[in-house]
């Protein structure tokens, strides 16, 4: 999809910390990691909405509901031939779904990426990118079956600026 901006949801301290270590057992381990990726921009988060371009979005009454419970199951693999995106899927809570609709419906139209429009959308935080598939059972006996946490705010990534904005500011 080339450059994109994203709507996310960012997690509390002690899940995030969770996450990590799940990137770190994986990197120690040889394993393709999203701890790879020292930026500063690079935590663990929930993707609500991703476009090639994104206008300005007001999103304080969505903010407004955090935080809210997030429970995410073993790791599991969105595979591309040889390949996948490890994630631990996210339970699409009632409250969640909910969160997720209001921040479309706060978006000007426009082009989602698959997978992220309400209906479609697979709620997840991801582990590793490039995964091969020969090591998923690996990567899998490294990472906890359930992940318990909240998500507590939004933020706004744009690829092509590399910045992250917090939300609910106006952009």
């Amino acid at each position: 999809m080339g450059d994109v901006v994203s709507v996310e949801l960012v997690l509390d301290a002690a899940t995030e910390a969770l996450v990590r270590a799940d990137w770190t057992r994986l990197a120690e381990a040889g394993l393709s990691s999203m701890a790879a990726h020292p930026s500063p921009s690079n935590r663990p988060h929930i993707t609500l909405l991703v476009r090639p371009r994104l206008d300005a979005i007001d999103v304080a009454d969505v903010a407004r509901r955090l935080p809210i419970r997030v429970v995410a199951g073993p790791p599991i693999l969105f595979r591309h031939g040889d390949r996948g995106v490890l994630v631990r899927p996210v339970e699409p809570s009632e409250e969640l779904l909910r969160l997720h609709r209001a921040v479309h419906a706060a978006a000007p139209a426009g082009d989602d990426a698959p997978h992220t429009a309400p209906g479609e959308w697979t709620p997840h935080i991801t582990l590793a990118r490039r995964l091969r598939v020969q090591s998923l059972t690996d990567a899998q006996s490294l990472i906890d079956t359930e992940l318990i946490g909240e998500a507590v705010a939004l933020r706004r990534w744009d690829s092509r600026a590399a910045s992250v904005t917090a939300l609910p500011a106006t952009q």
